[in-house]
């Protein structure tokens, strides 16, 4: 169940005659319990049930519930909180109730519910970990912006059903319409915009029959008052009764007033959703709910659409909020800097080139009225009414609907800041008509022109022309508007891997890309934001900070896009490194992102990691301090270490390939013998010591493995699979049938094999040596007959810190790469001693891994149960690496990172030059 389907059956059950005997499994049924489970905890005696109070349910890990005598609740409540089984079953909540009263508590925080029971339902959110739903406190604290995403998707899809003909593609953007007027209406009656006299949810009730049929008219007929003029109503012939209504307009009402007809069922849920308390409402959350109620693909998770405040603030704190609050407290009482202060943040201008229903501008508003209204504050001007236009909060978005919710939310946003600095009174003075300009475009971000949608704020400023825009255009052709103010561009991008884009969104990359960057195919699609980004500010004063996968920080792609943004006199001016990004679910589901700001240039630069931060002089692509500098893949080591190859990959259709009953088998076991069917292990079965099997025919041996009948007919349907498959790589391949498609190595004595995903939680890279008998998958890096100081290399957490910053990652587990984070891997020259102390400390901790036998790979390096001398033997590993590297142990990651950047800039100018100079010699 998500949050809107528990908070209705919630309310269900508060609306249904009090039984004392069925509310404690009623109320755990609410929140998803199956029905064997309920049936468990029935039971008189059942295990599952172990509560020692009368009458008391108790679910293990979850909640103590009891009935209370009428008027013991708080006694109730108290016995529930001493009781022995609460804590031995670890209870998380505890609930009292009788009827009349409701109380509760969470166990571990100590937060309380207390009210009449009926009204339960509004607190549906402090119980939500009950469903596994792992949540943040602005939702528990918002139950009413779910409750009413609820209600109003049950009308929609009731509208829809009556209206079929308002679902289709022409007529959505009228349904989508209709239902942000509703949500204004509703938000209007209830915070005295409209006067309460004369509430719509109570005219429509008054003025619509019954029977619904003429329910469409009546709203209508209220639409069209609210686009009237009062001076123009008596022409119009505006009904009387609805007259009282004020003229609001403002956008959002022009336009079509046609109003969808209604059915019984929806006239109830209108009048449902009308006697709500509205005047809870928060829009930077709503607005993010409130868009999947006209998305059908993303109804299926109605409610989960939330973003954190502190989320969004990890990108507008450092972006330019901390900069103001850092300004008014220098200011302190000085009138004069107050009022500057309060004229910069007049002409500030927010821009979310993917806004979405307007989350980041929302919270961004509702931040700079904070400050303004301290400003004047401390000028003795608190009625004062904000210089903070609305239309200096700018988005694009794609879809119609957000982008009229985010207007929506906005004007909600503003009232409701009126109403907390200025007084009802003024904000209501002040409040309609609403303003009529529309500053949230609906559009393709990558397709429009950002200068048009959100124009340029500095002064003097040289078009750079066709670098930005697809035709070269006059500087006299734009319109410059907040002249000395700055721009800040924000927001959370689509991401998709380039690997998932359709053919719209590599479109619209090639669009933005084309001609400026080269491998612009392998970016993701958050890239192109960046680029356009950077691109805008060319012609503007500012900066930009988005959300984004970290991917385009790392492997392939950071030497990809970060060259573009830096020739551009832009650097990385804040980070916050990964972390995850997840909606309220019912599981931890998300994405690893990073925050990344960009600007011009200033003096101090912050890397964040959690709350905490620290100051650099320079962050890199990689989000690392210290060097700008750029990895890039190369065939060769820059170093000492031996050349690495990637496993070996059958394209068979999988009958190359045997589990090891199978190679067991007595069929099998002269085959075995004669040496043509070998260990075959991926990365799995490295990590498990599991070993499959594989065919492996020499092409010296051709003649006597085709003997033999069950290889032969292996090696045909090879043949076959090949020979039909789609790809065409595969189908005209000149391999013969007998052999792997493509073959990096084999070993003569040993490899020292590498998985090509690990998870980023091991404290050390599950590095392998295996015998040369062992034929490795593509899921495997391997390192042939190598010395074996390239395993003290391999297993250093010096390597597991580079891999881990400039190769990729898949989701957050390390994606390994021989080109990008082997051979770029920067060693110093090794002497002949270094190696020979590399190569013991590689040896110990071979021989510490032997003392463990059968223990596994994947058991050795459990994080938290890995043998100790293991765990010494590579401690000592790193110790004799990092003498070699600075003469001493580094004291941290970032002094690690800091000289692996500087080793590797010198090392591959060193590599440079030598280039030159052989090529000049030749010449």
């Amino acid at each position: 169940m998500n949050a809107v389907e528990i908070e209705e059956a919630v309310s269900a059950l508060a609306e249904r005659p009090f039984d004392a005997e069925e509310f404690p499994f009623a109320f755990l049924a609410a929140f998803g319990n199956k029905d064997t489970t309920i049936k468990r905890l029935r039971a008189a005696k059942g295990s599952t049930n172990a509560s020692d109070l009368p009458g008391g349910v108790l679910q293990r890990n979850n909640i103590h519930i009891a009935v209370a005598a009428p008027g013991a609740v708080t006694q109730t409540l108290a016995a529930l909180r001493a009781s022995p089984a609460t804590a031995k079953a670890k209870a998380k909540f505890i609930l009292a109730t009788d009827g009349d009263t409701f109380e509760a508590e969470d166990v571990d925080s100590g937060e309380t519910v207390a009210c009449p029971y009926a009204d339960f339902p509004n607190h549906f959110g402090f119980f939500l970990p009950l469903a596994g739903i792992t949540t943040v406190k602005q939702i528990r604290e918002s139950s009413f912006d779910i409750r009413a995403t609820g209600r109003l998707n049950r009308l929609y899809v009731e509208l829809l059903k009556d209206n079929p003909d308002w679902g289709a593609a022409d007529r959505r953007p009228d349904m989508n319409h209709f239902m942000a007027r509703l949500i204004f209406c509703f938000f209007a009656e209830d915070t005295d915009i409209f006067h309460r006299s004369y509430p719509f949810t109570g005219t429509v009730e008054k003025m619509s029959d019954r029977d619904s049929s003429n329910t469409h008219e009546v709203i209508g007929e209220l639409f069209r008052a609210m686009n009237t003029p009062i001076a123009e109503r008596e022409a119009a012939g505006i009904a009387r009764w609805a007259n009282p209504f004020p003229y609001v307009n403002g956008g959002l009402f022009s336009g079509s007033l046609a109003v969808p007809r209604f059915s019984k069922i929806a006239r109830s849920y209108l009048l449902h959703i009308g006697n709500l308390d509205w005047t809870k409402i928060n829009p930077d959350i709503f607005g993010s709910m409130i868009q999947a109620v006209a998305d059908d693909e993303e109804r299926g998770a109605l409610g989960m659409h939330y973003t954190s405040v502190p989320n969004i603030l990890k990108v507008l704190n450092p972006l330019f909020l901390d900069d103001l609050r850092a300004r008014l407290e220098e200011a302190g009482d000085n009138s004069r800097m107050l009022l500057n202060l309060r004229r910069r943040m007049a002409r500030i201008r927010v821009f979310d080139p993917a806004c979405g229903s307007g989350n980041f501008l929302v919270i961004a508003y509702k931040e700079m009225r904070a400050i303004e209204a301290e400003v004047n504050k401390r000028r003795g001007e608190a009625d004062r009414a904000s210089e903070i236009p609305l239309t200096n909060f700018r988005g694009i978005e794609l879809r119609d609907f957000p982008a009229e919710v985010a207007r929506l939310a906005l004007i909600i946003a503003e009232f409701q800041c009126d109403v907390l600095y200025r007084g009802q009174k003024l904000a209501l003075a002040e409040f309609l008509p609403l303003n009529a300009q529309n500053w949230i475009t609906c559009g393709n971000a990558l397709r429009l022109d950002w200068l048009s949608a959100c124009p340029p704020t500095g002064t003097g400023v040289k078009l750079i022309g066709d670098d930005l825009f697809r035709t070269p255009l006059d500087q006299a052709q734009i319109d410059f508007e907040n002249e000395g103010g700055e721009t800040y561009i924000c927001g959370n991008p689509p991401y998709r891997g380039s690997s998932w884009q359709t053919n719209e969104q590599k479109s619209d990359l090639e669009y933005v890309s084309g001609g400026k960057i080269k491998s612009w195919k392998s970016l993701d699609y958050v890239a192109g934001w960046f680029i356009k980004a950077a691109l805008y500010l060319k012609s503007a004063t500012g900066r930009f900070s988005f959300v984004a996968t970290k991917s385009i920080c790392e492997g392939e792609q950071a030497p990809i896009l970060w060259p573009f943004v830096f020739e551009r006199g832009l650097e990385i001016e804040f980070a916050h490194t990964s972390f995850n990004w997840a909606n309220l679910a019912s599981n931890k589901a998300g994405v690893t992102v990073v925050v990344v700001g960009v600007g011009s240039g200033s003096s101090e630069k912050r890397i964040y990691e959690g709350s905490a931060y620290r100051t650099v002089d320079v962050i890199g692509p990689y989000l690392a301090p210290g060097s700008q500098a750029i990895v890039s893949k190369t065939m060769q080591p820059i170093g000492p270490q031996s050349k690495m190859l990637r496993g070996n990959m059958p394209t068979d259709g999988g009958n190359f390939l045997l589990s090891a009953d199978e190679a067991h088998a007595s069929l099998l076991k002269d085959i075995v013998s004669d040496g043509f069917i070998r260990p075959f292990m991926g990365a799995s079965e490295v990590l498990n010591g599991r070993p499959r099997f594989c065919i492996w025919i020499e092409s010296h041996e051709l003649d006597r493995a085709m003997a033999i009948p069950f290889i032969r007919q292996r090696v045909e349907s090879v043949r076959e699979m090949r020979r039909s498959s789609s790809a065409p790589t595969t189908r005209n391949t000149k391999v013969p049938p007998y052999r792997f498609m493509q073959i990096e190595g084999v070993s003569e004595k040993f490899s020292i094999a590498i998985p090509a995903i690990t998870s980023e939680n091991r404290d050390f890279l599950p590095i392998a040596l295996l015998p040369g008998e062992v034929i490795l998958s593509n899921k495997c890096y391997a390192l042939y007959d190598a010395p074996l100081w390239n395993l003290a290399l391999a297993s250093s957490s010096l390597h597991r810190i580079w891999i881990g910053t400039v190769c990729a990652r898949m989701r957050s587990d390390y994606s390994y790469s021989n080109t990008l984070g082997w051979n770029t891997f920067p060693v110093p020259t090794l002497t002949e001693k270094n190696k020979a102390d590399l190569t013991r400390c590689a040896e110990n901790i071979l021989l510490a891994r032997e003392a463990h036998f059968p223990a596994t790979i994947a058991d050795l390096y459990d994080p938290d149960d890995m043998p100790a001398d293991l765990r010494e033997a590579h401690e000592r590993n790193d110790e004799v690496l990092e003498r070699i590297y600075i003469g001493r142990r580094f004291r941290n990651d970032t002094e690690r990172l800091e000289k692996l950047f500087d080793l590797y800039t010198k090392m591959t100018a060193s590599a440079g030059a030598t280039k030159k100079q052989r090529a000049g010699a030749s010449a």
